[in-house]
């Protein structure tokens, strides 16, 4: 009989989204890991009962550019708190007319344009490729879509994120190009998060947020901070009302994850035990330490 798991929910905030109501037992706790600071102290604590692990991508304030965050010790931190599955929180740039400001959409796939990141736990001394073809965790997905619809949120599910290096917005060329591939929205923060996870076998789906229609739009330039701003904190309300909604559902006991997001590794360790580095498998002991034990 398959033993079943007691999920715990990681949340990770982004632009507009410092804390999380409704949170009971709460308590801000540093959690140290071995790839350095995460963005920020973690938020411990239950809603509806259910253990919910809550993470400013950015840090409380908003200090840190999206280039200068440390993924793997964000990612780790989670995994080392006891974290089985993430949702994932985006302010975007919309890049199609029918997602406007105020729109989620529940992402099923991801374009990495970031260039200045670590996007790895695994390097030499012990080599991992894991598959990435479908980044986002359908189950999570079918439980976000459910919800946001119960709520009568805007919402939108599926459609690719284009994720940019910035700290600059695109040019108008660029956006152009970007619409030319399909891409539904575009922000800064969710590569490699999302690689990350999946190499920690964390179930893992990200709710991107309209705040504007990016500069291929001609009503772009009227559009002012302010406007933005206020479309930002609208959208972090109706986050928090969603993550009340979906975590009750998501923290009932399950099964391993149908799409196999907890079992990434099974196939994707390609050092032979006799050349793994001690260091290396030291940092990941954590995030691979399902399969390091079976070694």
């Amino acid at each position: 009989m398959t033993d079943l798991i007691e999920p715990v929910i990681g949340l990770i905030g982004g632009s507009g989204l410092y804390d999380i109501d409704g949170l009971e037992e709460r308590e801000w706790r540093r959690v140290e890991t071995p790839w350095g600071e995460p963005s920020d102290e973690l938020l411990f604590g239950r809603l509806a009962g259910v253990r919910c692990v809550f993470l400013p991508r950015h840090g409380r304030g908003h200090p840190t550019p999206p280039s200068a965050l440390n993924y793997r010790a964000n990612i780790d931190a989670l995994k080392r708190s006891g974290v089985t599955e993430i949702l994932s929180l985006s302010a975007v740039g919309s890049l199609r007319e029918d997602l406007p400001p105020g729109h989620f959409v529940i992402v099923d796939q991801f374009i990495d344009r970031t260039f200045a990141r670590e996007k790895s736990f695994f390097g030499t001394g012990c080599v991992a490729h894991v598959s990435v073809a479908h980044p986002v965790c359908p189950r999570l997905g079918d439980a976000l879509e459910a919800a946001a619809r119960g709520l009568d949120l805007p919402v939108t599910r599926g459609g690719t994120y284009l994720v940019m290096e910035g700290p600059q917005f695109s040019t108008k060329a660029e956006s152009e190009l970007y619409r030319s591939w399909g891409c539904s929205v575009i922000g800064m923060t969710n590569m490699p998060e999302a690689k990350l996870a999946r190499e920690a076998e964390l179930c893992y789906a990200t709710v991107a947020m309209v705040t504007d229609f990016d500069c291929w739009h001609p009503d772009h330039d009227h559009v002012t901070v302010d406007q933005v701003v206020k479309v930002l904190f609208g959208n972090a309300d109706k986050a928090r009302a969603l993550v009340k909604s979906v975590v009750p559902k998501l923290g009932q006991a399950r099964g391993p994850c149908p799409a196999g997001c907890d079992r990434a590794l099974d196939h994707a360790l390609i050092t032979a035990p006799e050349r793994r580095d001690p260091a290396m498998l030291a940092k990941l002991d954590a995030v691979a330490s399902r399969v390091l034990r079976a070694a």
